[in-house]
């Protein structure tokens, strides 16, 4: 991997080399390294661009790093990814996709990911997406992530979007079984001309299953940003959706909460609020020495965190 490879890598996983476990490493199209363990195989699909992961059942304190990265000028991609995780399993699952655009030509990737999790097991899945350089070409990313949480069984998602993406459509279909529960906390900033659209769709339909979905976001400069958030609660079940957003400058932010109780025993809960940062905030960081730019970024990295 060359140096810019390697920089995206970081930024993506944290990955300063090969790592332990295993791993599927994509660059440019391409496999750039692959390993499997007794516990987590990985196998290229018969039909269409994409991986099949399964994790035997029992699978427990062990994680899989499948980081993609795009610096070759136009690059277009469509990778379809299916995850069989089995019953009793407690791993973690780093994704994440960078790219680097140094040209006028434009590089888009569009990841669809299938999990079919079993019962009684506990899933961590974090994904951060990463644009750099300075070309004049669109640095696209539409991720779109399908869940289906067995019986029993929790899934947490940490998702981030923090630089350099212009465009993005980000899609999460969730089915919850009885007693299952996912956690889903997204950060996101635009700045410039960026748009982003985030869309979460959650049936609760066991039992008993439940719904936590944040959002934290910051719009900069003449930026778009829109978060809608779908939950059906179809049965006994708790739902909490949550979007807090940032502007500054001429951006633009859109928050559509939506909740449906299909049962009676459904207790569902939507909060939205969008606003700038107060002043009297700024002034304080100002007295303890800080410029009015330096007051704005800290706030501002504070509430992404």
């Amino acid at each position: 991997m060359d140096a810019i490879q390697k920089q995206l890598l970081e930024a993506v996983s944290g990955l300063h080399e090969v790592p332990a476990g295993a791993y599927n490493i994509r660059t440019n199209g391409k496999t750039e390294g692959r390993q499997t363990t007794e516990n987590i195989d990985i196998q290229p699909r018969e039909e269409g661009d994409g991986i099949v992961i399964t994790i035997k059942s029992g699978t427990k304190n062990e994680s899989m790093h499948m980081p993609v990265i795009l610096s070759k000028a136009g690059w277009k991609e469509t990778v379809y990814n299916d995850f069989y995780i089995g019953d009793n399993c407690d791993v973690t699952i780093v994704a994440g996709c960078g790219i680097h655009c140094g040209t006028d030509d434009g590089s888009q990737h569009d990841g669809i990911h299938s999990f079919f999790i079993g019962k009684n097991s506990k899933v961590k899945y974090v994904e951060k997406h990463y644009g750099s350089g300075d070309g004049n070409g669109k640095r696209v990313m539409n991720p779109q992530t399908i869940i289906e949480v067995g019986e029993g069984s929790y899934m947490e998602m940490d998702t981030a979007q923090i630089k350099g993406v212009d465009s993005t459509e980000r899609l999460t279909k969730v089915k919850l079984g009885k007693g299952a529960s996912i956690k889903v906390m997204e950060r996101l900033m635009t700045h410039g001309e960026q748009r982003a659209e985030s869309r979460f769709v959650v049936d609760l339909n066991g039992e008993d299953s439940g719904a936590n979905i944040i959002s934290r976001s910051v719009a900069k400069d003449d930026s778009y940003q829109m978060f809608q958030s779908v939950l059906n609660g179809n049965a006994k079940c708790s739902g909490h959706t949550e979007c807090d957003a940032i502007i500054v400058g001429n951006a633009k932010i859109s928050s559509i909460p939506e909740i449906t109780a299909n049962n009676s025993d459904a207790a569902l809960i939507h909060e939205a609020a969008i606003g700038k940062i107060a002043g009297e905030q700024i002034i304080k960081l100002m007295t303890l020495g800080l410029t009015e730019e330096e007051a704005e970024e800290q706030i501002i990295s504070g509430f992404l965190k």
